[in-house]
């Protein structure tokens, strides 16, 4: 079976912050981003983590509701 894979991406003047995930592990990319957020050399503000760890949240609520596709032929 293959597994999926989430992208999150946020573009903060000069800086990205790009974050692939799978649904396993979520609350380790949380602690990331919050990690990140209080980092003092990097640019990510807790607005900016508050807005990434919910839209991973979204992004897994939004996969675990949509319906099953068949697999490829």
């Amino acid at each position: 079976m293959l597994s999926e894979v989430n992208v999150l991406a946020l573009v903060n003047g000069a800086d990205r912050f790009v974050y692939v995930y799978d649904d396993e592990s979520q609350e380790e990319l949380i602690d990331a981003i919050r990690d990140h957020a209080a980092n003092p050399t990097l640019s990510l503000s807790w607005f900016d983590a508050t807005v990434l760890t919910r839209r991973a949240r979204e992004q897994v609520h939004a996969l675990r509701a949509a319906p099953a596709m068949p697999p490829c032929r």
